[in-house]
């Protein structure tokens, strides 16, 4: 299913079967979200990705960095990282993307891709410290990128372009039965940055 032609309603899933993602469209008007892009690029501790594969650890082009409440810790990829603590802008776009989807979250994983050439492969968020089927929230600066979505068992795939400035959640049963990724775009050569607003079970 491509919905690149479609702009998905937040009352809308766009999932057709075992799990719900909204996607809410632009939730900040163009000039906000610019300078939210400008204060999250020079102000996040960015640091190129790791991630520990077939027992060989390995660095990847994208950075990323991870906010969060006192004392929380959070191992993806085989690395585990210590939240660092918020910042004034993470707070208030914690606050937006809590206020819009009614959930509240506790951390924030952020990925930067430098450009198009820079994306994401097929994985789930199911952690075992994540809550299990809670919410992901998804804010999106920068360039417009693909977001795809695919079922673990029928393969079907779903499709999305995110806006600059947009927000997409995502509940229940996803990371169980969904796999997303981050396609390159090899055409695009702007930076884009997405904040993961999640919830760490303490």
């Amino acid at each position: 299913m491509d919905l690149f032609n479609n702009k998905a309603q937040e009352s809308k899933n766009l999932l057709p079967a075992d799990g719900i993602v909204y996607y809410y469209g632009k939730v900040l008007p163009e000039e906000e979200a610019g300078k939210y892009l400008r204060a999250l690029l020079g102000n996040i501790a960015w640091k190129n990705d790791e991630a520990v594969i077939f027992g060989k650890r390995l660095v990847t082009k994208r950075a990323a960095a991870w906010y969060g409440a006192p004392g929380l810790e959070y191992t993806y990829s085989g690395i585990t990282r210590k939240a660092l603590p918020w910042t004034e802008e993470l707070l208030a776009l914690k606050a937006l993307a809590e206020e819009k989807t009614g959930e509240t979250y506790n951390s924030c994983l952020l990925n930067l891709y430098h450009s198009g050439e820079e994306g994401m492969g097929w994985h789930s968020d199911a952690e075992k410290a994540l809550k299990k089927d809670g919410a992901i929230a998804s804010l999106s600066f920068g360039a417009e990128r693909k977001f795809a979505f695919r079922h673990k068992k029928s393969r079907e795939t779903v499709s999305l372009i995110l806006e600059h400035g947009s927000l997409l959640v995502m509940k229940g049963p996803v990371q169980t039965h969904w796999l997303h990724r981050l396609p390159p775009m090899l055409k695009v050569k702007a930076p884009r940055v997405n904040l993961t607003f999640r919830t760490i079970v303490l």
